[in-house]
This record gives structure tokens, sequence and C-alpha cells, in this order.
């Protein structure tokens, strides 16, 4: 049935774009953009307003852009490093556009990640989205809902409805393997290899682009990129005064308030612009309330070709522990249940906890010099620093004192082993260092070289801050500390080559190098002491090929390397045979796209091959702690399907479908199976072949059908499924999430009142048909004389739910 689906869409696509390319004919605008001197700039974009039709600059400057229909039209040029240009063209057979760019006084904010990113020819698969579309995306959630109609994606959240801990996958590939920048700055965390987006609640609100590259992608400092990378851009300054208000209120109590404002540029060297977001939700799964805070500070001085910026990031999350999960056996109760502090009272009756909870502080410092040494080579390097510490809040019931390091306590000589207690784990870290560029862009030749220098200090310690039978323990009694000290050096460089107006060239080279050690004892009092040391060197390759016609095509073949994470070795403490390898990737990519005047489709091939991937096999090491292991052979390959058409004015549609497989091969299960006659344990294994990689649905797909009723009305219906996925690798179906098909409802009201500069108001719908699904999962099995059993946990998601939005820009 995959199969004949597979088929059915590929020659559907195929014949949709051989039948659109051979009956659309029209008009002709032909061109040539320029520099004051009249020099040639190759590359530049340019785009007719309302439609997907678009071509790049050749070497010589020139272009052609065909398939139109007469009457008049505006013509968008855009280049890096130039001010943006409109033009109306009043069009009848063929018009001839002679554009002069003009170059902007200093380097901005697009020069800062652009060294990072995929440009116009780059041969990788990659998706953009700008501020306007992030914006009308954003009542509240975090960004792995804002992105969640971008290829390949799933996103889940611990609350059930998009604000606390939300994660995200692309292409099956889990938060730990994507890199994440800011301004090309890493915002991943050097230990767990993660992005928490709770830790910089509302941060959609500061940004102005996203490029999400799926696959190995281009080189980018930080965490390697081990199945995408997404690159952030923040806000520029606005040259005018501003000030702007958004609030949002919905379901389970959830509100936002922002509230930003600017100064614009004065005297034409200085400017100054802030944000401030408070954030509260109870949250559908219950007790996993939020309550969120967070702002963004920026300053510019600019003279001449260059530029100063100080950027400052603050964040803080109080966030109801909602981790666990619902128990499999809970969710036909009561969907919206939480374990999470639960304990037994004196009494006999159920209790809960009422501080159960996970509360952290990030802040982020940034310190970004940019200067325009030519016309053609710009530069810009950036300190940064990043400060965090929190802690999460738990009720333990009948704990052992033995496991925290204590003595019996024996009042009036009654030996006294266990209690309740109420703990804290905490974090404090600190993250810095530099990262710098250097491009150059001129005629033929795009190039430029880059790197990082980082270093991260992460202490993890715990601390006992109340007990039942306290004994002569001291209040704050730490039982446990160990620190991460991590360093990366890394550097890149890339060139994007024009041999011709029909083929460009693309390289990539990256050098990363990584020295870990961890020192100190776990909560479960090991030694989980260890030194590791990693270097990585990571080619990349393509041609891009622009057919002419709206047509472009690109094969790219990429390596990239990756270091485990912390939960990997600690986990594998003890156990030489068990430490964790680097696990190597190798991605082809092919792609292909096809634009005319109302609609645009594309196709992008993918292979991804694993050496010594790491997964959750269930094997225990010998100090008896479950562990990742790596698996010699596997892979990911699929095809992503992407379009768009405009189907008349009040009327469009934009939409997406990925179909992968994702397997590893000559995979064997270790499992432990009980005698229930004694309880002993016999380790055990079993071969299962090929199988499926957890977490990894075969299609994911998302829809927006979207109608103009007036000129500042359009009414939105966003579709999202996701095809089943296992959450272990036995492909057993008691360890299954179900299939889901959601759909939501967006209206968008805009230019409310003509007196405030700008003016909108929105309407969310979420889940319209009150659909019952789960999102992620976690679990795995055991055997009792031979038959396996199965335990799971849960993450429900909301049902029919709404948020509105009203944004005031003055």
């Amino acid at each position: 049935m995959r199969k004949k689906i597979c088929i059915l869409l590929i020659t559907w696509f195929s014949f949709l774009s051989g039948t659109f390319a051979a009956g659309e004919q029209g008009s002709v605008i032909k061109g040539r953009v320029t520099d004051s001197e009249g020099n040639p700039l190759p590359g530049a974009s340019i785009s007719i307003a309302g439609t997907f039709l678009g071509a790049h600059s050749g070497s010589d400057g020139s272009f052609i852009i065909g398939n139109l229909t007469d009457g008049s039209c505006s013509v968008i040029v855009s280049f890096i490093g130039y001010e943006t240009q409109t033009f109306e063209v009043g069009l009848i057979g063929e018009a001839f556009l002679d554009v002069v760019m003009t170059g902007k006084e200093v380097v901005t904010g697009e020069v800062i990640i652009n060294a990072t990113r995929a440009g116009n020819r780059t041969p990788l698969a990659f998706t953009n989205l700008g501020s306007e579309t992030i914006q009308k995306l954003n009542p509240g959630h975090d960004l792995p809902y804002i992105l969640s109609l971008t290829p390949s994606l799933v996103e889940t959240s611990e609350s059930g409805n998009g604000v606390g801990y939300t994660s995200l996958r692309i292409r099956g590939t889990d938060a730990s393997r994507i890199n994440v920048t800011i301004d090309g700055i890493p915002l991943n965390d050097a230990e767990s290899q993660q992005v928490f987006w709770v830790d910089l609640p509302d941060l959609a609100s500061s940004v102005d682009n996203i490029q999400i590259q799926r696959g190995v992608g281009t080189s980018s400092n930080g965490a390697g990129a081990f199945g995408a990378s997404i690159n952030i851009q923040t806000k520029g300054i606005d040259n005018e005064p501003f000030a702007e208000i958004n609030s949002s209120a919905g379901s389970f109590l959830t509100f936002k308030n922002s509230l930003a404002a600017g100064t614009g540029l004065m005297k034409e060297k200085f400017a100054f612009q802030m944000r401030y977001s408070g954030i509260k939700s109870d949250g559908f799964i219950e007790r996993t309330g939020s309550r969120h805070r967070s702002s963004h500070i920026t300053g510019i001085y600019r003279s001449g070709r260059s530029m100063l910026k100080a950027n400052v990031l603050l964040g803080e999350e109080h966030t109801g522990i909602g981790w666990w999960g619902v128990p499999a056996e809970m969710l036909e109760i009561n969907r919206r249940y939480n374990p999470a502090g639960e304990y037994t009272g004196e009494d006999g009756q159920v209790k809960y906890y009422d501080n159960e909870s996970d509360n952290y502080v990030q802040n982020h410092y940034q310190l970004v010099y940019n200067l325009k040494l030519t016309n053609d080579l710009m530069t810009h390097a950036a300190l940064h620093y990043t400060r965090g510490k929190g802690y999460y809040e738990e009720f333990r019931e009948d704990r052992k004192l033995a496991d925290y390091g204590l003595p019996v306590i024996d009042p009036d000589g009654v030996h006294i082993t266990e209690t309740d207690l109420v703990r804290r784990k905490w974090m404090s870290n600190d993250f810095y260092g530099l990262v710098w560029s250097l491009r150059y862009n001129k005629k033929r030749l795009e190039a430029s070289a880059g790197g990082g220098m980082n270093r991260y200090s992460g202490d993890h310690y715990g601390r006992i801050i109340w007990m039942r039978y306290a004994g002569s323990t001291d209040i704050d009694h730490q039982w446990y500390f160990n620190n991460g000290l991590k360093g990366e050096i890394s550097v890149y460089t890339k060139v994007n080559y024009t041999l011709s107006d029909l083929i460009s060239l693309f390289g990539d080279l990256q050098y990363r190098h990584i020295n870990y050690k961890i020192t100190g004892y776990d909560d479960d009092l090991r030694d989980i002491g260890q030194d590791h040391r990693f270097s990585f060197l990571n080619p990349k390759a393509g041609i891009f090929l622009n057919v002419g016609s709206g047509q472009e095509a690109f094969v790219s073949f990429s390596v990239a390397g990756r270091e485990p994470s912390r939960t990997d070795f600690k986990e594998a403490a003890g156990d030489q045979t068990a430490t964790p390898k680097p696990e190597r990737l190798y991605d082809t990519e092919i792609g292909y796209k096809l634009a005319r005047g109302k609609f645009i489709l594309s196709a992008n091939i993918f292979s991804m091959i694993y050496r010594d991937q790491l997964v959750p096999t269930g094997e225990i090491s010998k100090v008896g702690y479950p562990i990742q292991t790596n698996v010699k052979r596997s892979y990911r390959t699929g095809i992503e399907l992407a379009g768009g058409f405009i189907l008349s004015e009040y009327a469009g549609w934009n939409g997406n479908i990925t179909l992968s497989r994702n397997r590893i091969l000559d995979f064997t299960e270790h499992y432990v199976d009980y005698n229930t006659t004694d309880w002993s344990q016999e380790y055990k294994s079993r071969y299962l072949g090929s199988v499926d990689i957890a977490y990894s649905p075969r299609i994911i797909s998302g829809s927006d059908l979207y109608f103009n009723l007036r000129r500042n009305i359009s009414f939105h219906v966003i579709t999202k499924y996701v095809g089943r996925q296992y959450f272990d690798n036995t492909m057993n179906m008691n360890r299954k999430l179900d299939p889901y098909l959601v759909n939501n409802v967006r209206v968008d009201f805009g230019d409310l009142w003509g007196k405030i500069r700008n003016s909108e108001f929105q309407i969310f719908v979420n889940n319209i048909f009150n659909v019952s699904y789960e999102s992620n999962a976690y679990g795995g099995n055991w055997f009792e004389d031979g038959t396996e059993k199965t335990w799971a946990y849960y993450f429900p998601q909301a049902g029919i739910n709404f948020m509105v939005r009203l944004g005031l820009r003055f």
C-alpha cells in the first residue's frame, strides 16, 4: 500500500510539473543587476510580487523571467549588503529592467548570520520563514509549534498545549542532533546537546527570520548538525521610533503579554530597542502550569562601514513537572493525569506535592562587531556568554537514607532507614566563547571562512531541603556533585562558484575538535569521572543547476560526525565495554524545484546512512544501568514533496508531505527474563533483523488552505498528519504511537484602526474536531518466564482549544 502511495504521488507530481511547464507561455522581463560603479552583481534575487516567479542574476548580472501575463506587476530585487528595491513594471510582451543597487552604509544583521546559512544557489534542502509569517503563528507557543508546518517536522508538548516544555524532531532526528544558532552563536546546551526552548520564553517575538536546513546542512558554529540545523536571526534595529503591544489569551488560563519599543536611529549612529514578555498557563495536563518571563535588549553604534551591537536575552521559567507522562493504563481513565509529586499521606489518602516544579534562569550576553572592508569583503566577530542556573524540586516517599549517603537514624533505639524528603537537583553552568567569519562575494565567486572557540563548565548537584526524619542532617544537605568541562574549537571554509548561468559548484569543509571531562559523583553516588577527546573532519560538496523557465535542481553529498552526550557517557560509567563511540553520517540530497506564476512545486530525495548511530537498545551495563548503544548500520531515506498554489486572488494552498523509511540493520535486542518462582534474573538477547528506528514516522504532512475574505481578513485551515511511529526499536505494537490527523483554524484581521501604524487581531481554534491523540511516548519491556511485558508513558495533547491575539504598533 505504501509503495502504491509513493508511486501515485511521484506520478502526480511529475504530471503536474510537465503539464504546467508545457502549458504556460507569456510575456518576459529581462534585465541586469549592477552596483553603483557598473559592476555586475551575480546571485541577486529577483521576484514578482504575488506570484512564485523569480530568478537569480547570472555571472554578468543578467536575468530573465518568463511566463508572465501582460499588465502591471511589482518586481522586487534584493542582494546581501544592498538596499532592497521595488519596481513597478508595465508589461506588454517584453520589458527590460536596468537595476542599479545601492550599497548599505554598514553591515546589517543579515550579514552576521549569512556565513552559516544556505544561499540561493546552495545545493541543500532548506526552508526560510520570514518575520511576518513568524508573527502570525505566535500567540504564545514555543518555536517548535511555530515551525510545525515545515517539512519533516514533528512537534510535541509535555503540558499538551504548546506552552512550557516543548520539543521537535526533524526527519525523526531528535533535538540533541539538531544544531541551533542565534545570530550565528551556538544555543545548544554543550553537554546534553539539547535546546530547551522553555529557557527562552517567547523567543519568537525577538526573531526576524529562521532558516531550517534538513540533513547535514552547511557548516555552523556549535554542536554538530546530525540531521538538521535551525538558524535564527533576531530582529534588527528599526530606523524610526516605535512602540508595540501584543496580548494573547486562551484555553487553560493561558495569557501572554509583550511590550516592545525602540528609539529609532539617533544622529545616524545610535539606536536602542527592547522587548519584555510575560507568559502564564495552567496547561492541559494537570499541574503543568507555566509562569515565564523574558526580555530582549539590543543596542547598536554604527560609524561608516562598521557596526557594534550589544545583545542581551534574558529568560526565566517556572514550570510544573510533566516529563513523567501519563501511564498507559490511565489514558482511558483520565488523559490529563500527572503522576509527578504523587504520594500517600499519613491518613492514607493520595496527595500531590504542591511545588513539584522546574525552575531555571538563563541569560545570554552577546557583543558583535561587523566591518564592511570593501563592497565585496565583509567580516564579523562576536563574543558571547551564557549564564544558566536552576533546579527542579521533587517530593520523594520512603527513600533509603543510604541512597543519600546518610547514616541510620536511631532516636530512642528505633532504627529508621527510610524517610520522606524533598530534594532539589541543581544545574549551574557557564558557556562562553568567540565566533567569527569573513565573507567575500564578487562576480562568480562567493566564499566564506569562519569558526569558533567555546568553553562550557556545568555543575550538577543535589540538595535535600526537607526530611520527615532528619536526625542530625543539616538543611540543604548535598548528597552528590559532579562537573562537566567541555571545550570546542572549530573552523570552516565554504565556496560557491558559478561556472555559468546554468551551473554552480559548492564546497564546504569543517574541522571540529572537542575535549570533554566529567569529574565527581552522580545522584546514585557512582563515580562517573571520565575524559574524552574527539576530532571530526566534515566535508560537503554539491552542484546546483539553474535549468531556466523557473526550474532548479541540485545534488549534494555531506559527511557529519557527532560526539555522544553527557547522558550517554554517564550511564555507561564503570563499564569500558559500554562506553559509546562517536557517530558518523553520510548524507546525499537530490532536489528539484519548478516555479510558475500561480504555483510552485519541489521535491527533495534524501539518503542518510549512519555508522555507529546511538539508539536505545534495552541493553544493561555491567553495573546495572540502561544505556544507549551504537548500532553499526542504520539509515533514513525518503522524499519530501512541497507545493504552493495561488488558486485566485481570494484563495491559495501551501503544503508538504514526507515519505520515508528509517531502519536499523541487523538489530539485536538485549533484555532480562525473570523467573517468577524465585525472581532470579537471566540476561538474554534476540535477533530482530531489520527494524524501524524509534520515533521515525513514515509519513509526515502539513497543509495550509487559506482564503482572503476581504482585503484585511484571511481564513486558514491548517492540517497536520503524522503516521505511526514506535517508541523503541523492537517494532512491538504495544509500544507505538498511533497516527493522528489534527486540524486547526486561524482567522487574521489586519489594519483594524487606520490611525495606528499597524494593528491586527487573530483567532486560533486548535484541534477543531477534538481528536484524542498522543504526540510522544516512552517505555520498554521486560520478560517473566519467557513472556514479554510492556510498560509505557504517553504525552496526550489538548482537545479543542482556542487562543486570541491582539497586536498594536505605534
